[in-house]
């Protein structure tokens, strides 16, 4: 039998605050989502609801969690009378939608913002918002596969035998910006065409075969 993150009893209200305290700060603080889930991690608290410290994954109201997360975090905000209602708005899917799929994968909300920060999941509302949670569930894990595969940068440049020293020496591309295009900090279809191009130039493949 596979065991969660914490007990089921907690889920549905865990979702239901989480989902809350995205609507709250994003529609009545203007707090971006991405920006929420950093200080939810930094504050410490993120760690403590993943690990079902029934404070906050029911304890507390959404609007409350929010004023926890940046009181922790000494961030001086003048906080709007709590909400009791929420309209089923996209940031309310959104955490609602996260709580559930860091219950049911035990990953840690640190571990998912690398490969799935909110800005992505928001994209994701239109098609799945209306689906199972196991469909996201299932969308989210190929996009961690995904972004974990090599980038076709990677593969060339090792085809080849070159070390990211080697390659930035060779095509004059800095070797901050070949990491950042490797580890897909940087999308390299965005890439300046002389960098792209010097690239190729040096690997002996095409522009094309570096894009994503």
């Amino acid at each position: 039998m596979m065991m969660y993150a914490y007990d089921e009893i907690y889920l549905n209200d865990a979702m239901r605050n989480l989902g809350e305290a995205f609507d709250y700060s994003a529609t009545v603080l203007n707090i971006s989502m991405d920006d929420f889930l950093d200080m939810f991690i930094i504050s410490g608290i993120a760690e403590q609801f993943a690990d079902g410290v029934p404070k906050f994954v029911s304890g507390l109201s959404g609007t409350e969690l929010v004023w926890e997360v940046l009181s922790r975090i000494n961030r001086n905000v003048d906080f709007p009378a709590p909400q009791t209602e929420y309209n089923y708005s996209t940031e309310y899917w959104c955490g609602w939608i996260l709580a559930y799929y860091q219950w049911k994968t035990k990953k840690s909300f640190k571990e998912i913002k690398k490969y799935l920060p909110m800005s992505e999941i928001y994209k994701l509302y239109p098609t799945l918002h209306e689906a199972s949670e196991e469909k996201f569930i299932d969308v989210a894990n190929s996009i961690l596969e995904r972004k974990n595969l090599p980038t076709k940068l990677q593969t060339v440049r090792k085809a080849v035998g070159l070390t990211q020293k080697e390659l930035s020496e060779k095509s004059g591309v800095t070797l901050r910006m070949i990491q950042q295009y490797e580890q897909r900090a940087k999308v390299i279809n965005k890439a300046t065409a002389s960098n792209l191009f010097a690239l190729a130039q040096v690997l002996g493949c095409k522009a094309e075969d570096l894009l994503e």
